[in-house]
């Protein structure tokens, strides 16, 4: 069975990233560097690529200087941590928030300081009729 395609980043996709928004502005030896640093040994046409899939995927911005092609973010990490949370909800959780945070609460994951945070955000938000709608950027 073909793999399904996603806009959402995959979990390389997200390695890639982190890198990005870390950096704000990279070219591939950049991105090879930092993802080596980090115990990934890739190959420069494995780096390209990935890029090629994050610039098609809308990820990404390219433009070119010189000999060089410079990558830059055109998503916030927020909004696509976002993203993928909601993807995540919708396809393992059938929309349903509280079966997903009912696992998350089964789960050791959650600490007490993350409760804590967890009410204030809960005490916090409001509840005026845009629930569902994506919140403002917080970055």
């Amino acid at each position: 069975m073909a793999r399904r395609k996603t806009r959402t980043l995959t979990e390389v996709e997200l390695e890639f990233m982190q890198v990005i928004w870390d950096r704000g502005e990279v070219t591939t030896e950049a991105v090879m560097e930092a993802l080596s640093k980090q115990g990934r040994a890739l190959s420069d046409g494995t780096v390209r690529k990935m890029l090629s899939i994050l610039v098609r995927k809308g990820y990404l911005s390219r433009c070119r200087r010189g000999r060089s092609f410079f990558y830059t973010p055109t998503v916030c990490k927020g909004k696509a941590t976002r993203s993928m949370v909601l993807d995540l909800l919708k396809r393992a959780f059938g929309g349903e928030a509280s079966l997903m945070v009912a696992a998350l609460m089964d789960s050791s994951a959650v600490r007490e300081e993350d409760l804590d945070e967890i009410r204030r955000l809960i005490a916090e938000r409001p509840f005026d009729g845009s629930q569902g709608r994506e919140p403002a950027e917080r970055e």
